[in-house]
């Protein structure tokens, strides 16, 4: 006696190799979708925010180094709360907040100092 074995996802009868879990790829992907569809959009969030910062830390650094004002930063969508990396140095205890290969310094409350990591940096 076969027992019938159903697609979680649609709950038509699955043919074929007796481990297989689901009807087609598409339930199968309409399936893992929905379980990972809470931590995948978080990340997804943080890696859009990441990136936005890095393409503004890009486009505002105009030479080696580039002072702008806080605000502007953060009008143009920049969210402090998110970077990959810091370094402290070590001459100053400056505190470098990185998104990817670009940085900022903070040099009071309202102006900020953009950098480009180097490889010798």
């Amino acid at each position: 006696m076969s027992v019938k074995r159903l697609c979680p996802e649609c709950n038509e009868v699955i043919i074929g190799r007796l481990d297989k879990k689901f009807c087609s790829d598409a339930c199968r992907n309409a399936y893992n979708n929905k379980q990972n569809s809470d931590s995948t959009n978080y990340v997804r969030n943080i890696n859009n925010a990441l990136r936005r910062n890095r393409r503004l830390l890009k486009e505002y650094l105009t030479g080696e180094v580039s002072k702008v004002s806080r605000k502007k930063l953060s009008d143009a969508g920049f969210n402090f709360s998110f970077y990959t990396n810091m370094s402290i140095t070590k001459t100053n205890n400056n505190t470098y907040f990185y998104c990817y290969e670009f940085g900022y310094l903070l040099i009071d409350a309202e102006w900020m100092l953009i950098v480009k990591k180097t490889n010798n940096k």
